[in-house]
């Protein structure tokens, strides 16, 4: 099962070694357009205009309805043409387009996470938006979780939203009877769940390599205990007390025999499967997880728990950058079709076929939404989160720093090293990740 929204923390970080080194050759052709001047909006005069998208909805309701949402939108904008490029995971997608801006023939506009935003940004490839959004009615309907998530730590607008996420708690009500609402009360439930064979989470935290949604989740409970993993800017904070007290959280849970580490969504298989009492992973996972589960029960889904310091949560997904190489021409009918995908009628529809979040509030008003939300009415609390949900700081050394952080996972949670050990030396490989990428 081909699944991009669940595996964007999985990067390919052996690309990243020739990221900055291809990024800065691309940089000395980039074209008319740079990033000192590309933030002014070029008059849309109607010319006839072919548009690239480099994507990852490469499989099943992602691609149908991108395919969907684009037709239409080439059906009421009959001079512009858009050709979508799906690459089949992020990783490859990441790849595909470092080696085309290094190539100097990079997409009109291509899905991206933040660190990837940051590098390109740094580079002179990409266009920055302010320009952009200032001319923008939509922008303002957008949640203010969304809003902060389209800059980057210049205070610049670089991003225009697209996908976006939070983490949820799946469970099997006939394991356990109400959602737990705090994380102290999570652990005894889990607890209480793990018996005759039964384990009540299983969770993925990914390698070095390639950090998984178990690494989120561990971001997203450390805050929930007093501190974030990173700081702001980017910097890594892995010994702070509330880090250490997670890790903690997490050790106690494997000695109750209620944790177990796996890989290939293994909160999935497990609920699926009747083994596992909670998947704890992304919205965008509500279909995957209805299919696993199918008539067996009736698949509960509830807000994450909230911890000593409060709630929070993650803001994921990706957001489009738009090429700076692009003619003006292009970069008109760009901007036309990114305010298309974002608009309530698209939002809705896009949210309703794919399980992702709306962008805006004005897309829950719409019919559609509404009749998904009836179905699913977690999905209406999950969206309003993205006020507060906060992502990962968009920084390019964020993706190895996080694969040193599940190293400490799974030598911590394994019983190699203690957590206090284990993450500190995940920090000492972290802060060599940010040094070299600075």
């Amino acid at each position: 099962m081909k699944r991009t929204e669940l595996i964007g923390r999985r990067q390919i970080l052996a690309t990243s070694v020739l990221v900055a080194a291809s990024l800065a050759l691309s940089a000395c052709g980039a074209g008319t357009s740079t990033p000192s001047s590309g933030s002014t909006v070029p008059a849309d005069t109607g010319a006839p205009a072919t548009i690239t998208f480099m994507e990852a909805m490469s499989s099943g309701a992602q691609k149908t309805a991108l395919a969907k949402m684009t037709k239409d939108f080439m059906d009421k904008n009959p001079n512009i043409k858009v050709e979508l490029q799906d690459q089949p995971d992020y990783g490859t997608l990441q790849t595909k387009i470092n080696a085309q801006t290094a190539a100097g023939t990079p997409p009109t506009i291509a899905q991206v996470y933040g660190n990837w935003a940051d590098e390109f940004a740094a580079s002179q490839v990409i266009v920055p938006l302010d320009g952009y959004v200032a001319q923008s009615d939509q922008y303002k309907t957008f949640f203010e979780g969304i809003k902060k998530d389209m800059k980057l730590t210049d205070g610049k607008t670089w991003m225009w939203p697209f996908n976006k996420s939070v983490v949820v708690q799946y469970f099997n009500p006939t394991m356990v009877p109400a959602a737990p609402k705090a994380w102290d009360e999570f652990a005894a439930t889990a607890k209480k769940a793990s018996t005759g064979g039964a384990v009540a989470l299983s969770m993925d935290p990914g390698s070095s390599s390639g950090p998984a949604g178990g690494t989120a989740l561990f971001e997203i409970l450390a805050e929930s205990m007093g501190d974030s993993v990173f700081a702001a800017d980017g910097t890594p904070q892995f010994t702070k007390d509330g880090v250490i007290k997670a890790m903690d959280y997490l050790v106690q849970m494997k000695k109750d025999g209620s944790l177990v580490l796996g890989t290939n969504y293994p909160g999935q298989v497990a609920l699926g499967g009747g083994t596992g009492a909670f998947d704890l992973s992304s919205v965008a996972s509500y279909p995957f997880n209805l299919k696993a589960v199918g008539d067996k029960f009736k698949l509960g889904v509830a807000a994450l728990p909230s911890g000593p310091k409060g709630t929070a949560n993650q803001l994921a997904g990706t957001n489009i950058a738009l090429f700076a190489k692009s003619t003006d021409a292009e970069k008109a009918a760009a901007w036309k079709y990114m305010q298309f995908l974002t608009s309530p009628e698209q939002m809705a529809f896009w949210s309703s076929n794919t399980g992702y979040l709306p962008v805006s509030k004005a897309a829950m008003d719409q019919p559609v939404f509404k009749d998904y939300a009836a179905k699913a009415p977690f999905v209406t609390e999950a969206a309003n989160q993205l006020d507060s949900a906060t992502p990962l700081p968009p920084k390019a050394w964020i993706s190895k720093a996080s694969g040193s952080l599940a190293q400490a996972i799974q030598a911590a949670v394994n019983g190699t090293a203690t957590s206090k050990d284990a993450l500190a030396t995940a920090q000492d490989s972290a802060m060599k990740a940010m040094k070299g990428s600075q």
